[in-house]
């Protein structure tokens, strides 16, 4: 469902800016802001690792709205992500494979196709040196288990003659009689200078306990952090669909330069019969005291919905505004539009508007069946004649993809 807005004049004019939204932008040190990022985004280039490719940090999609109209003149905060445009992720290549788009146009999350994953169908175990020094190192195997688990695996590496620079892959694929499959990778690697990052992608099909419906999950995990400066970010993306229209997405990030932290935060839930919650949450500070923040969300369903959000700013010696705006789309024609702030101004009117909202995902069911074949294709081991899957119908549901990884990160420190 999509109906254009006609608009109106106190509502902020929406652009979507990936450097100028940073929050660091609310200082005067951009410039240098702006170097510092530059030199987090800079890997080792030789002895096998590749640079990484930093286009933003965690926070670039925070935005500045701006709004004028007649009366009073309202600069208001509203997020419009959700139906005017899509996030565009993070890109960061730091491995030496030559398949690392991880990007999906709707959440950031790459699917089965970009990621290259090759499995051996041999057992290999293979390693060497290098004229400079520099040794690799190779692995490949199958790995069984009961009720028919079996997960193929492929492992490589190498590292500089000094081991001062160091990176190395893992792929995967699982599956067995209950129908559950896997795909997964795990990169990871740091330079002479000390700089680190590691990412994880992960793909799984499983039958939902309570709905007893086909679910696809998806997710992705990434950090880097500089060694000689206290800088770094992390990210977590996770996608999940199931054969009767249910999505779920969302992003959690953080990041680090200094003196200064962002976070950021945001969800879609579909519940395949026209329902959508949007909603985005988005803060940063500074060492001093210094904090400000950002966050909406909206609820719709058949053409009558709200949306709300607030706006915030904090400083060490107490001072501060914050501001909060509302809408409600009455579903004849008729939005409520409300908000005030702490620095005097306020609105509360009534006009003639249309409602515009997805009631669908932009990417669904259908879409990640169709990316998925190589996901689809895995097999567990040859079940023998008479002997059935064991299926566990506990009470607790299976963890979700983004839950499930085994490998966390460590923390900025």
């Amino acid at each position: 469902m999509a109906v254009s807005s006609s608009g109106f004049t106190t509502h902020p004019d929406f652009k979507r800016s990936r450097l100028s939204s940073s929050p660091f932008h609310a200082n005067n040190n951009e410039l240098e802001l702006r170097k510092k990022k530059r030199r987090l985004s800079l890997f080792l280039d030789g002895n096998g690792v590749r640079g990484s490719r930093i286009n933003s940090c965690c926070c670039s999609d925070s935005v500045v709205r701006r709004a004028s109209g007649s009366g009073n003149s309202i600069e208001k905060p509203e997020e419009k992500r959700s139906h005017r445009s899509r996030i565009q992720a993070i890109t960061v290549l730091p491995f030496p494979s030559p398949h690392n788009d991880w990007v999906n146009v709707d959440t950031g999350i790459a699917n089965e196709k970009d990621m290259g994953i090759n499995l051996l169908n041999e057992k290999v175990n293979e390693s060497g040196t290098n004229e400079d020094g520099s040794s690799w190192f190779r692995k490949s195997g199958e790995d069984l288990g009961e009720n028919g688990y079996r997960c193929r695996w492929k492992k490589m590496g190498g590292r500089s003659h000094d081991t001062s620079s160091q990176w190395e892959e893992t792929w995967w694929e699982k599956g067995d009689w209950t129908g559950y499959k896997e795909l997964g990778v795990e990169k990871s690697g740091r330079n002479a200078e000390g700089d680190t990052w590691w990412e994880t992608w992960q793909e799984m099909l499983h039958q939902d306990e309570w709905s007893n419906l086909a679910r696809i999950e998806r997710s992705a995990q990434k950090q880097a952090k500089l060694g000689t400066e206290n800088a770094g970010w992390y990210e977590k993306w996770w996608e999940k669909y199931d054969a009767k229209g249910w999505t779920e997405k969302g992003a959690n990030k953080y990041g680090r330069l200094n003196e200064q932290s962002w976070w950021e935060k945001w969800g879609e839930h579909y519940d395949g019969r026209g329902s959508v919650t949007k909603w985005t949450d988005k803060w940063a500070e500074t060492e001093l005291g210094t904090k400000w923040g950002d966050k909406w969300e909206e609820k719709f369903f058949a053409g009558i919905g709200s949306r709300h959000g607030e706006t915030w700013h904090g400083s060490p010696s107490g001072g501060g505004w914050s501001r909060t705006w509302g809408e409600e789309h009455l579903g004849n024609g008729k939005v409520h539009k409300y908000g005030k702030g702490t620095t005097g101004e306020s609105w509360d009117i009534v006009v003639d508007e249309e409602t515009y909202y997805e009631a669908e995902p932009h990417y669904g069911w259908a879409d990640v069946v169709g990316e998925s074949s190589q996901l689809l294709s895995i097999e567990p081991q040859e079940r023998p004649p008479g002997v059935y899957p064991y299926l566990d119908f506990g009470s607790s549901p299976p963890p979700s993809a983004d839950d499930s990884l085994d490998l966390p990160p460590p923390p900025l420190q």
